[in-house]
């Protein structure tokens, strides 16, 4: 947080509603790395992706062969993939760039939740969470799918070949797990149904560590922080758990077979819960004691200061804000609607959240005017006060400043190439990313100006074979119905404000006028006329449109 400039009352997260965004039904959203797109899944199988700073539309994807709700959206560490889940067991990648379809796959199961690997910079690996299944690894590439242990048994000391397969058989029903990669893409953090969690190389299929949770509940949610240095698990017993990581951000498989190594006289899960408790440990607890509630897709702030759970009570849209010491600091409150899924801005304090109508609410902070902020000595006067000016307070450089000039050593190189790292950046400098998509705008055409022709016509034709229309011809009068009087006027120029020239004759007109009074009235008359037609007809390129 910026905590120099901001209001030592206030906290540095999101207060109010500042506006929504809809398209369509959304059911889930996600930021890219920087936070300059968001990808969002709607109920009828399609992606839209917007312009977070302008919130306009840069790109809409959609696949033919899906027509089912999308259950998840992930981008890749750099932004030029997006992975999409659906309800039709399907797992889709895009090429975001060219919204073109990379590779797509079916599961046996339907995908609740999928992600990219992010250590990757164009992975086609990815980590699903199936509704009835044990996590998977899915590689795009060979199209092929390993499922990872959810508990240590199934993993002995021998290990069997690891499950690999086009279309893997499907397990008997059980509590879905959740999963997530650490922050650099070489572990799987898994939460089970006995709410342990397992450190799995998911390359060897091994489960490397185990730890144990307090209440054994199932855990629904687990996911990293941006900084990986603090783990959230969400479980049914409605509590919220934070995990310090213990392990160095670089070389963890290295590290991890050191702390196997250096114990001896354990084996088996009473080895690997050792190794666990030097992996993780547990930081603090959130829930909400009075009422008890569940809660919907926790995560943290972009810089980690902050922890969000959305209410999954029906009919209301609470979002509970804690300090990373436990300390319930704002509950927003939005319309009467459930909430199904949020995001928080990687960089700046702003939350989306994804309402069960299918709105994207966008809540910012409520930013209050400070100008002492900005000047010290700003004093913010409540009437009009008599100030008496000193000699030289309006000197160029007043009398009393001239003792303080700086010495400023004017021959000293000023360095404009070195560019300071992002405090919220890791990406490698050396990989392009992409942070916005350029605008592709649709070109008007002619089709709907054609049928438009067409159809007045066609009321024409109709009116004049009418027997009104006839007799309206013979008295020497046009009749023409108000539909098309309202097309013709669709089709007609805009209107466009009278001249200069125009103004100052209509001026003239209201005045009362010498000698030949009617010879002069109807020339001025004709004139203003003519002037009029030609404005409002043709008019001057230069005039603005009125309306």
């Amino acid at each position: 947080m910026n905590a120099p400039i901001i209001d030592p009352l206030q906290g540095d997260f999101p207060e109010v509603i500042e506006e929504y965004l809809e398209h369509g039904v959304i059911k889930c959203v996600a930021f890219n790395h920087r936070g300059s797109l968001l990808a969002a899944g709607c109920a009828d199988g399609g992606c839209v992706i917007w312009d977070f700073e302008t919130r306009g539309i840069a790109k809409e994807i959609r696949d033919s062969d899906c027509s089912a709700a999308i259950t998840s959206v992930s981008w890749s560490k750099y932004g030029h993939r997006l992975l999409v889940s659906a309800a039709d067991k399907s797992l889709t990648l895009w090429d975001v760039s060219t919204g073109e379809k990379i590779a797509r796959t079916i599961l046996q199961q339907t995908p609740l939740q999928a992600r990219l690997n992010p250590g990757l910079s164009s992975p086609s690996l990815c980590l699903a969470c199936p509704l009835s299944s044990a996590p998977m690894i899915v590689d795009f590439d060979i199209d092929c799918t390993t499922l990872l242990p959810v508990s240590v048994p199934e993993m002995p000391d021998v290990l069997a070949p690891p499950q690999r397969s086009k279309c893997p058989e499907s397990n008997p029903p059980f509590s879905p797990a959740a999963a997530c990669f650490n922050k650099c893409g070489d572990l799987v953090y898994i939460g089970n149904s006995k709410g342990e969690i397992l450190i799995v190389d998911y390359k060897s299929v091994r489960v490397l560590a185990l730890v144990s949770a307090s209440g054994a509940a199932p855990v629904k949610n687990i996911v990293f922080s941006r900084n990986g240095q603090y783990l959230l698990t969400n479980s049914h017993d409605r509590t919220i758990r934070i995990y310090e990581n213990l392990l160095p951000a670089k070389n963890v498989l290295k590290s991890l077979e050191d702390l196997g190594k250096n114990i001896d006289g354990l084996d088996g899960i009473e080895k690997m819960k050792t190794v666990g408790s030097k992996c993780l440990t547990l930081f603090r607890e959130f829930q909400d004691s009075v009422t008890k509630m569940h809660w919907k897709a926790p995560c943290f702030s972009g810089d980690g200061e902050w922890v969000v759970g959305g209410s999954a009570c029906k009919g209301e849209h609470k979002i509970y804000i804690w300090d990373r010491a436990g300390h319930l600091v704002k509950i927003l409150e939005g319309p009467k609607e459930a909430l199904i899924d949020l995001a928080w801005h990687p960089v700046h304090p702003i939350i989306v959240s994804v309402s069960l109508a299918g709105l994207v609410y966008i809540w910012a902070k409520d930013y209050t005017e400070n100008w002492s902020a900005f000047a010290p000595d700003f004093k913010e006067l409540e009437e009009n006060e008599e100030y008496v000016e000193r000699e030289d307070e309006f000197d160029l450089i007043p009398e009393t400043e001239k003792v303080k000039v700086l010495d400023v050593n004017e021959d000293e190189e000023v360095d404009i190439d070195t560019v300071e790292k992002d405090a919220f950046s890791d990406s490698d400098t050396s990989v392009e990313e992409l942070r916005y998509l350029p605008a592709e705008p649709i070109p008007d055409t002619n089709d709907q100006q054609d049928n438009l022709v067409e159809s007045i016509k066609l009321i024409e034709g109709q009116i004049s074979a009418s027997p009104a229309s006839e007799e309206a011809g013979q008295n020497g009068h046009h009749a023409s119905s108000p539909q098309a009087e309202e097309m013709g006027e669709t089709r007609g120029k805009r209107k466009r404000k009278p001249s200069e020239k125009a103004m100052e004759l209509q001026a003239e007109k209201a005045k009362p006028l010498k000698g030949s009074g009617k010879t002069v009235r109807a020339k001025n008359r004709a004139a203003f006329d003519q002037e009029t037609d030609d404005s409002i007809n043709g008019g001057d390129d230069d005039d603005d449109a009125y309306y």
